[in-house]
Order: C-alpha cells, then sequence, then structure tokens
C-alpha cells in the first residue's frame, strides 16, 4: 500500500471512529434526558459506577501501552524474560502471565493505599484551591502528552531495571515489578485520575482492584507478544494521535475540577435538552478538525488549527458533562431546606423529629450526586418530610460560619450527611455518595 494510500485509509478509519462516537455519545445524552435524573435506570446505571471505572482503568492501561515509551519495549522485555526461547506454547504464555502479575503487584498496593487515605483526599478535596492546583497538574501532564516538554527516566535506571531477575518465571516476576518504573512516564497521566477517582471512593478493596485491572490492561500487549509470539505493527504516527488522546481527556478532566471550583461560571447554563447535543457536536467536531490527528510539528497553520480544535474538544466535552451532573428536579420533590442550625434544632426539639444535616458545596460533585440522584428517589423523598432538615454551603470555606460548623461537626470533607435522632444523638454519617437503597435502610432506622 503506498504512502498516500495508507494515509487515506487512516484518515477514513478516523472519521468513522468519531462518527461512530459522536452517534453514541447522542445516544447516551437523549437516554439521559429522558431519564430526567430521578429515574430508576439513571440510578441503577450509578450503583454500577465501580464496574465501569473498572472497565475504564482497564481500557487506560491497554491504551497507555500503546504510547511512545511503553510500546517500543513490548518485545525487548518479552525476550528478557525468555518467553520468545519457551519450551512450548504453555511455557510461554505461564512466563508471560507471571509478567503481568509483577505488574500488578506493583500497580495494586498503589490503589489500596489510595483507597486507605480516602479521607485525607476528602479533606484536602474540600478546599478549592487545592481542586485549581489538581487541575493545573493535568493541564501539565496534558502539555507533555502535546509534546511540549517529556518525562525521561535516567537511562542507567531504565537499563537497570530491564535487566532484574533474568529469564524464567522469577525474572518475569521481577521485570514485571519495576517495568512500572520504565513505564511512568507514559502511565503518569492516566495513574494520576485514577489514584484520584480512588481517593475519593475511599475504598481499599475498589482501589485494589481497579489498579490491578489497569495493571491487566497495561500488560495486555505483552502476553499477547509473549504468549503467541506475534509481531506487533510497527511504531508510527498513529502512536502520536495515542498521545494527544490522551492529552485531550487530561484537559477534559482538567475543565471538569476547575467548573467544580467555580460553578458561577457555568452556572447560568441553560437547562435545555438542546444543550448538550450542540456541546458533543462541538467536541466531536474538535476531534474531527485536529485536536488528535494533527501535530504541533507540522508547521504554523497546523499548530493553530490543532490548538483551536483542542479548545472546541474540552468546551464542548466540559458543557456536556456539566449539562449532566445539572439538577432536573420535580417542583414536587423540592425539600425545604433550612440554613440556620439554631433554627433547625430548635424545631426538632420542639416537634421532637429527627434532623438531617447535609454540609454541601457548589464545587462538590458527590454533593451534587446527592441531590440529583438520592434525595429526590421516588422512595426517599416521603421518608425525608420525618426529618428537620438543614444545609450547610461550605462553598465559601473560609467563612467564619462554616469553619465553626464543620469543627462542631467534626466534617473531614464533602460531601458530609449527617442524621441526628429525635434525642439529639448522631446515629449515622455519610461522607461519600451513597445510593438510594442504602440510604433509605439507613433513614428508616432513625426515630
Amino acid at each position: 500500500m503506498s504512502h498516500s494510500k495508507r494515509n487515506a485509509f487512516d484518515r477514513r478509519g478516523w472519521l468513522l471512529a468519531a462518527a461512530g462516537m459522536l452517534v453514541a455519545l447522542i445516544l447516551i445524552t437523549l437516554s439521559s434526558t429522558a431519564q430526567a435524573g430521578v429515574g430508576d435506570a439513571f440510578t441503577q446505571a450509578l450503583e454500577k459506577g465501580p464496574l465501569y471505572a473498572a472497565l475504564a482503568a482497564f481500557l487506560g492501561g491497554l491504551a497507555a501501552s500503546l504510547t511512545p515509551c511503553v510500546y517500543p519495549m513490548i518485545g525487548i522485555t518479552v525476550a528478557v524474560f525468555g518467553a520468545k526461547k519457551a519450551r512450548s506454547r504453555w511455557h510461554a504464555m505461564a512466563l508471560s502471565t507471571t509478567y503481568v502479575l509483577g505488574m500488578a503487584a506493583m500497580y495494586t498496593p498503589l490503589g489500596v493505599a489510595a483507597g486507605l487515605t480516602g479521607s485525607m483526599f476528602g479533606a484536602v478535596l474540600a478546599n478549592r484551591w487545592v481542586v485549581t492546583g489538581i487541575a493545573l497538574v493535568f493541564v501539565a501532564l496534558a502539555l507533555s502528552m502535546f509534546g511540549a516538554f517529556e518525562f525521561v527516566l535516567p537511562s542507567s535506571l531504565t537499563n537497570r531495571a530491564a535487566n532484574v531477575g533474568g529469564v524464567g518465571y522469577l525474572g518475569a516476576f521481577l521485570v514485571g515489578l519495576v517495568s512500572g518504573v520504565v513505564a511512568a512516564p507514559c502511565t503518569g497521566p492516566v495513574q494520576t485520575g485514577i489514584l484520584i477517582w480512588i481517593g475519593k471512593t475511599q475504598s481499599p478493596w475498589l482501589g485494589g482492584m481497579t489498579e490491578f485491572l489497569f495493571s491487566l490492561g497495561l500488560g495486555v500487549p505483552f502476553w499477547i507478544v509473549g504468549t503467541f509470539a506475534v509481531s506487533l505493527p510497527k511504531s508510527g504516527r498513529w502512536m502520536s494521535w495515542v498521545k494527544s488522546a490522551f492529552g485531550v481527556i487530561l484537559l477534559v478532566l482538567a475543565g471538569y475540577f476547575l467548573k467544580n471550583a467555580f460553578p458561577s461560571v457555568l452556572k447560568s447554563l441553560p437547562i435545555a435538552s438542546w444543550v448538550p447535543i450542540a456541546a458533543i457536536a462541538l467536541g466531536v467536531a474538535g476531534l474531527l478538525g485536529g485536536a488528535v490527528h494533527l501535530g504541533f510539528d507540522e508547521g504554523r497553520a497546523r499548530s493553530v488549527r490543532k490548538l483551536a480544535a483542542i479548545a472546541a474538544s474540552v468546551v464542548g466535552f466540559v458543557v456536556a458533562i456539566a449539562w449532566l451532573e445539572m439538577p432536573r428536579i420535580d417542583p414536587k420533590a423540592e425539600i425545604a431546606w433550612m440554613t440556620q442550625e439554631k433554627d433547625a434544632l430548635a424545631l426538632a426539639a420542639r416537634e421532637k423529629r429527627p434532623v438531617l444535616v447535609d454540609f454541601t458545596a457548589e464545587w462538590c460533585a458527590a454533593c451534587k450526586e446527592l441531590a440529583r440522584v438520592t434525595f429526590v428517589h421516588p422512595d426517599v423523598r416521603p421518608e425525608l418530610d420525618r426529618f428537620v432538615m438543614l444545609k450547610v454551603d461550605s462553598t465559601n470555606d473560609d467563612d467564619p460560619a462554616v469553619i465553626a460548623l464543620s469543627e462542631r461537626y467534626k466534617v473531614q470533607g464533602l460531601p458530609t450527611v449527617i442524621l441526628i435522632d429525635s434525642t439529639g444523638a448522631e446515629k449515622r454519617r455519610f461522607t461519600e455518595f451513597v445510593e438510594p437503597p442504602r440510604f433509605l435502610s439507613a433513614l428508616r432506622e432513625i426515630k
């Protein structure tokens, strides 16, 4: 196939993939609109979140294996631990599996540690300036994906890591164990997002599972090459496309964090159903316009075009996400919140009613999920009528009144929902998004 024909084929493939993405995203948007945020299907989708997160981690690892600082190492690394000289196909498979398990042994503890320190993440992420700092980290990582600078490990460290262990099962395991260090320049951007998400879940087992699946995704090409002795496609322009795709994703993540830190920017976003369709169309137009397949090294005109395409993609997808997170609450399901603690506690004492205290903020995504999904659920909403509902808006975390209430209720991060019985004793506390069935069960225990 000639060079021009091959480029035309690659371009057609990219256009077809992007068109498929556009159709899928529009269908998802229309489905979400139909559910209106309070339907059972939407709630069930949220309950399946960890599975979707695990799948995303696996695909993230697989995508990271296709980047320039991992992909070229596959054939060399497989030769180092002896899979190419295995006695049989089963022997090669066993060596390759041992190698991947070595990678998993390195990444899985990171996920467990992030889950165990989840409360620290919650406290840290309650500060909008910390959130802004995280967004800037994502921007820096995105710039590295676009080639502004490179994360490069010392060659001496890379060479030493590549020769650890030698041939055999122990060698395969040890090579897998240290391969994460060699691959760090390209896995770092994906790992940063995963570890931050794990910290917010505050779940060690979920963190370990997610990182384990990430390492499996990263190890798939190594396993295939080692087991079946296949020849991978040669390195080429497509690897730069993978890096650019990572860059766009990282910028969207940065925009998402900034949206949460400064909610007033998108506060006037219309709730009309055409908004997400237009936003997704803008995002996909940016992808088609050169956000991924053009390079900054192709001349000034193409660099400007790529920059404009990236901006369109990021703005479009961030606006679409913001719209999907907007509450669309039936007026009949609105909750009569009180905002003064003194008045709320006095009413509860006078009428001998339990109290629900909701510490929330405009930039807290999980808080919005609670308001949009759990509190207005058809089964949960009637049960809340028994409670005196107190909302503490912690958007301005420098407010002395907010600081005093946070200290009094020992709030470490957002969200924090506290259930207090009619005698004034705290009975339950939630510091993460909680599904309607579990929340309803807790409400019914409070008297």
